[in-house]
């Protein structure tokens, strides 16, 4: 299980909030220009909510809601589940896959400090992955 900190992870990330009247149609936009696939909701700095592009879908659309009229109030996750910066990767990989979400909210003292995704797992696989066919091309490319 990965244990590098979730502070590693969203050590140089910019996270995304809204507040809970920001209509669904915004924070859409938001997460298309932000290439993320959640927004956290807050009230002053405090998270309040979590809105993810699944709620999008299943809360908003599939739900026959305009994302125009619709809240983020209305339709966000409340309270949702949060890990702390030191807390191992591996334990948000945990919550993820025990309650089946895809993204996590970092806070300390109830602030947003970034957030954490499933994708994030990908990291060093991915890497490593990427090394290993530079490494199949350079031997290729000497076997000729």
């Amino acid at each position: 299980m990965p244990t590098r900190p979730v502070k590693q992870l969203i050590r140089n990330q910019t996270i995304l909030t809204a507040t809970a009247d920001m209509p669904v149609a915004a924070a859409a936009a938001a997460m298309r220009e932000a290439r993320v696939g959640a927004i956290m909701i807050v009230e002053g700095r405090r998270l309040v909510g979590i809105f993810t592009e699944r709620d999008a879908l299943y809360r908003v659309l599939a739900a026959g809601k305009s994302p125009k009229l619709t809240r983020l109030g209305d339709v966000m996750t409340v309270n949702p589940t949060t890990v702390s910066a030191d807390m191992p990767f591996g334990h948000a990989l945990h919550i993820m896959y025990e309650r089946s979400f895809r993204h996590v909210p970092v806070v300390e003292d109830g602030v947003p400090v970034g957030m954490v995704s499933a994708r994030d797992a990908l990291g060093p696989e991915m890497e490593q992955f990427e090394a290993e066919l530079k490494e199949r091309e350079h031997i290729e490319e000497i076997l000729g």
